[in-house]
């Protein structure tokens, strides 16, 4: 697996655009702060899971050259956007037109969906069509046939960057669940995690929504 791989100062390079893009604040580590502050750390993790796996489910389409089909047909690029656009407006009018509770019921509830807080996680990043063409635009700047299958080499690359976004989103998890204690605290009305998460998921569908087809992927700098 090691002569897949980039030689040291092309793997550095890498490394580094990989672990910028990993810290950098997108859709993900937004969708991740919003669920760990109203649920806690542990559902910030599974979120952080359930996004890792979204991104392994893109990595497995742009390695099949499904990404670049979608980049390449705007019905296809649009239907995936919407749905995506649609789930997280969902996701903010449930979560905003909930009914607040108390601390010990709070306990309870943030206890019980943690498959469903990882689903949900996945559906939001499988359904952004832009993370999949972010892997067809980078990934094969670091691909080179000589060291052997372009898809392999293409899909180990897309897996250590998974792996290290995986990491970061963790860390995000875990310090909006530090941060957001008080917040849970049975003296702390409910309605404030309700609604910062409900306006975050909201804030996301629209951002979704303005979001352009990259041209740029299918014409080349």
């Amino acid at each position: 697996m090691a002569e897949l791989l980039p030689d040291w100062p092309q793997f550095g390079l890498f490394f580094a655009a990989a672990l910028i893009l990993a810290i950098t604040p997108g859709p993900g580590v937004f969708y991740i702060l919003a669920t760990s502050i109203a649920q806690g750390p542990r559902a910030g993790v599974l979120s952080a899971c359930g996004i890792a796996a979204g991104t392994l489910v893109h990595i497995l389409l742009a390695v099949s050259g499904l990404s670049f089909l979608i980049a390449s047909s705007g019905l296809a690029f649009s239907s995936v956007k919407y749905l995506g656009v649609a789930y997280l407006v969902y996701l903010g009018i449930q979560t905003l037109c909930g009914r607040d509770t108390s601390g010990e019921k709070l306990k309870e509830i943030s206890q019980k969906p943690l498959l469903r807080v990882f689903t949900r996680a996945a559906s939001v990043n499988i359904l952004n069509p832009k993370v999949g063409l972010f892997f067809v635009a980078l990934l094969p700047q670091f691909v080179d046939p000589a060291r052997g299958s372009p898809a392999l080499q293409f899909l180990l690359l897309g897996i250590l960057l998974a792996c290290l976004a995986f990491v970061t989103d963790t860390l995000y998890a875990l310090a909006a669940g530090l941060a957001g204690k008080r917040l849970r605290n049975p003296k702390s009305p409910s309605a404030w995690r309700r609604w910062l998460a409900g306006i975050t998921y909201l804030t996301l569908g629209v951002l979704s929504a303005l979001m352009d087809r990259p041209e740029r992927v299918l014409n080349g700098p």
